[in-house]
């Protein structure tokens, strides 16, 4: 069933092993979608978005993974989309970059990229706004950054000092954002890339500037202390993942 002549459609794919978001979303009329952090085979996407009557346009992952293998090259690929990272990865393959303010268009649905370092380098934020609906917008794709409970940890891809000073300017500027923003994290509780992760898997801004202990600790070397505190766990070969989502390393054939 197509969504013809509707606005925005949004739709939360929910993953346990590993333990992800996914989401795919755009505009009905214009018959334009994006897919955000893809984890499930590029058919299932594909699938979707035909049983939707729209053409992916671009995936997106939020950042080079390391706690599992994204599957969005592959899926852009297949589809014909653009395959959208910050400027700065570090990728062995060509991908279309994205700057710090940068917007993407989905024809009445626009997506603005923030860079928000710290978890990873390259990691970003996706602002997105329905114009048919308001001229601002009211939902944020957060990855590993903000998470509903948390912020993402610091040092699977960089000096844990260096990514916490990152992450807490990074989370200065997330709190500036409209408390009735509504934030789709990553992931939930289960995932190693956050401590105190809730099981719910969405949020708002105000919400959790007001209940994320992380979020409102506002003195930098308190924050920094915090980080680099009761870290979880690392994922296993989590070096190994992010080289294969990074290009960098290929999967061995058994």
């Amino acid at each position: 069933m197509t969504l013809e002549g509707a606005r925005m459609f949004h739709r939360t794919y929910l993953h346990h092993d590993p333990i992800a978001i996914s989401y795919l979303f755009g505009c009905a009329g214009q018959g334009q979608a994006a897919v955000i952090d893809p984890v499930l085979p590029p058919q299932h996407y594909l699938d979707e978005a035909a049983a939707l009557g729209v053409t992916i346009t671009y995936v997106i992952d939020t950042h080079l993974h390391a706690d599992h293998l994204s599957t969005a090259r592959d899926l852009a690929h297949r589809s014909g989309a653009a395959y959208v990272l910050h400027r700065s990865a570090q990728t062995a393959f060509p991908f279309h970059p994205v700057d710090d303010g940068e917007v993407l268009t989905l024809g009445n649905v626009t997506v603005q990229a923030l860079h928000t370092p710290g978890h990873t380098p390259e990691h970003l934020t996706l602002l997105v706004t329905d114009h048919r609906r308001a001229e601002e917008p009211w939902l944020a794709f957060t990855g590993h950054t903000l998470m509903v409970g948390d912020l993402g940890r610091t040092e699977l891809a960089s000096d844990p000092e260096e990514g916490a000073r990152a992450l807490y300017r990074t989370a200065k500027r997330l709190k500036g954002l409209p408390d009735h923003l509504q934030i789709y994290p990553g992931a939930f509780s289960g995932s190693v890339c956050g401590r105190t992760l809730s099981g719910n898997p969405s949020s708002t801004i105000g919400f959790e500037r007001r209940y994320n202990t992380a979020l409102a600790i506002t003195d930098e070397e308190a924050f920094v202390a915090m980080m680099l505190q009761d870290i979880p766990p690392r994922p296993v070969d989590f070096e190994v993942t992010r080289a294969l989502n990074s290009g960098y390393a290929t999967v061995s054939a058994s």
